[in-house]
């Protein structure tokens, strides 16, 4: 949070109020991210895959690190079974994923993305789980943990969705610092997430999935992501 702010978010769905660390982040305030020659290319060995992940995680610090004021370099974790814990919220998954913790960017790597040819849908995976990790750098999670969602009429279902579509889009900028490109993103927006996630309502519609992806993608820059002043129709 901000030195000597208190929030005082209002309890509804729609755009937030009262809670500068979400509506007016300085983040947003930072121009197009630089781009980055990443020459990586993912094997299908356990070996190469994981440094495939180190190396691409690598290639965003160096361009997340000039738009986050004390920027913390990101690492990966990669283990082949990740067991339940605070990060996983009780779950047990089956497949490979990726998910921000603590710091990190925690990856199950499993035959699936092992043996993978094509890694784009494994990279919309990964870039999302390190937005995650930047937005808790800059107190973008804090806060949105410390929103009343509990006196919501939706049970905080929209600002949910508004910092879940945040990461699409950071998810976004990543993707286009990297150089790549897709004649199609939206199904590679849930071609990785693991099913038993299936049944959390957390990111609303697929079109505006694809709608925050694509302003991230476009602008490459941190400014076209801020979902929580958006009007509740772009963040359904």
């Amino acid at each position: 949070m901000f030195a000597g702010t208190v929030s005082t978010a209002t309890a509804s769905a729609g755009p937030v109020v009262g809670a500068p660390e979400l509506t007016h982040n300085p983040l947003y305030k930072q121009g197009r991210l630089p781009a980055v020659s990443c020459k990586v290319t993912k094997g299908t060995t356990k070996a190469s895959t994981t440094r495939y992940l180190d190396k691409v995680v690598g290639c965003l610090n160096s361009s997340w690190r000039e738009a986050v004021k004390g920027f913390v370099p990101v690492r990966v974790s990669a283990k082949a079974k990740v067991e339940k814990g605070p990060c996983l919220s009780g779950l047990r998954v089956t497949g490979s994923f990726a998910i921000s913790c603590y710091g990190a960017v925690q990856v199950q790597l499993g035959s699936d993305w092992i043996t993978a040819k094509s890694d784009q849908a494994v990279l919309v995976e990964l870039t999302r789980a390190y937005a995650g990790v930047i937005q808790a750098q800059v107190g973008i999670s804090e806060a949105w943990w410390a929103l009343p969602a509990g006196d919501e009429k939706d049970g905080g279902v929209e600002q949910t969705h508004r910092f879940y579509l945040q990461a699409d889009c950071m998810g976004g900028i990543s993707m286009k610092i990297l150089g790549r490109s897709a004649k199609n993103w939206k199904p590679l927006l849930t071609a990785e997430t693991p099913k038993e996630y299936g049944r959390f309502d957390w990111y609303g519609k697929p079109a505006n999935r694809l709608h925050w992806f694509e302003q991230g993608y476009g602008s490459r820059g941190p400014g076209a992501c801020n979902t929580w002043k958006a009007p509740s129709s772009k963040v359904a």
